[in-house]
């Protein structure tokens, strides 16, 4: 059977880093079995969707590189809701309830108050029809819930939590469509799934006891439930939920540099036993993904951690992946010196500004003068002039070590520190070169 799985989002908002995790969970479980990987927009709720949040989503999915192999909408879908809901009606698997807000409130307290579970307690059940219409009459709609089956525990075998079972007696029968005839999530996700062939759901733990619920209901719609795996929630370094994470979306990412083969290798290993590594090579990721080495303990995500493994990920980038986001006239030979001190693409302009210049000169001792002044005239154009130079200023000289190399480096970049000197000085020139050690001398 060919895997398929599926990434719903509600398009209310921007995608977060929990989001994302989510999906490339997904889409790392259908590559690995050559599946297919299906976006589907939960907008149901008219009020809240937005279009833009929409493009958003599938923009954001693009630059990680997890585009979906399909794409379907809830709202276009709502006559497949209408058909699932008549059929469950007809065979006594939804009932109509009366309860005000305020009344399944004051139950609840109740409950609790007793030392029970908050279970909602079937009273709609108990109406006749007379009251029930006498309720219509008064001009109050019902709520729609689905009755669960007491009758045999549910259970099932989850792909990070292992075997699960639920007593349904201890659950509530979950409302399925308000008053106003909108749909919550449990009905319509059940129909999407079973029309769009999905084979296995990946999402979060909180969705433990949705997913007890949904398989009666796949039952109860004639299907076979796909395979479920609950993977442990996001939260940061603090051991705590940070609504920092609820905010933390591909925008912010972008701002701050990251890029998406880094975020994809972190959140791809975070929460499981194997190492986070900044691999960029996709394929890699794909072929070591394995829901069996998820861990039930929080997934700790770090920004430090981010940016190491980012700044190892350029280190990584071949020339033509970032040429588009590089200071005119740097090639590939620049890229070549400058990427390893990066943390950042971004921060190749100013290296490139050190090549190109102008550059502020250091102040430099009388001694180290003299000596850039003869280092001025021995700078001798070869295919390696950096070699050539040291070489013979070690020779005439005696110098050796930092004492050798740092009045260099410091003469024709400004700088402590850098890219490695053989690399860099070609792309000086041979007159800016000279005219830096000749500046540097008369500092």
């Amino acid at each position: 059977m060919n895997t398929i799985t599926r990434f719903a989002p509600s398009p209310t908002g921007r995608l977060h880093v929990g989001n994302i995790r989510t999906a490339l969970h997904n889409w790392l479980l259908a590559r690995k079995a050559s599946g297919r990987f299906l976006l589907r927009i939960d907008d149901t709720d008219a009020e809240r969707s937005r279009e833009e949040y929409v493009e958003a989503i599938r923009a954001d999915l693009d630059w990680l590189g997890l585009t979906p192999d399909g794409e379907e909408r809830q709202s276009a879908r709502m006559a497949l809701y209408e058909e699932a809901f008549d059929r469950l009606r007809a065979e006594g698997r939804i009932y109509p309830a009366y309860e005000t807000q305020q009344e399944l409130e004051l139950k609840r307290k109740i409950q609790l108050g007793r030392g029970l579970p908050p279970i909602y307690d079937r009273a709609a059940l108990q109406l006749t029809d007379e009251e029930r219409a006498a309720k219509e009459a008064e001009g109050i709609a019902p709520h729609w819930r689905f009755k669960l089956d007491h009758d045999e525990p549910i259970a099932w075998d989850d792909g990070v939590r292992g075997a699960q079972k639920f007593d349904p007696a201890q659950l509530s029968d979950p409302v399925i469509s308000r008053a106003d005839g909108s749909w919550l999530y449990m009905l319509p996700s059940c129909v999407d799934d079973i029309a769009m062939g999905v084979t296995d759901v990946l999402r979060g733990e909180d969705h433990v006891s949705n997913t007890a619920v949904q398989i009666q209901m796949f039952t109860a719609l004639g299907a076979a439930p796909p395979r479920f795996a609950h993977e442990a929630l996001l939260v940061g370094k603090e051991g705590k939920l940070s609504k920092r994470l609820g905010s933390l979306g591909c925008d912010a990412f972008r701002e701050r540099g990251v890029e998406p083969e880094a975020l994809v290798a972190l959140l791809a290993r975070l929460g499981t036993s194997q190492p986070v590594e900044p691999i960029a090579a996709r394929e890699m990721i794909v072929n070591t993904f394995d829901l069996s080495t998820f861990g039930r303990a929080p997934a700790k995500f770090d920004d430090a951690e981010l940016d190491r493994v980012n700044a190892a990920i350029v280190h990584q980038l071949d020339y033509a992946h970032v040429a588009g986001r590089l200071p005119r006239g740097m090639d590939e030979a620049a890229w070549h010196a400058i990427r390893p001190n990066l943390e950042k693409v971004g921060e190749a302009s100013e290296w490139w500004r050190i090549v190109t210049g102008p550059i502020d000169q250091l102040e430099f001792s009388e001694d180290d003068r003299a000596y850039l002044a003869q280092a001025a005239e021995t700078l001798a154009w070869s295919d390696n002039p950096w070699g050539d130079l040291t070489a013979a200023l070690k020779a005439s000289t005696g110098r050796k070590g930092k004492a050798l190399f740092l009045p260099l480096r410091q003469a024709l970049t400004g700088m402590n520190h850098g890219p490695d000197m053989g690399e860099l000085l070609p792309l000086i020139g041979e007159q800016a070169a000279r005219e830096r050690l000749r500046d540097a001398a008369k500092a």
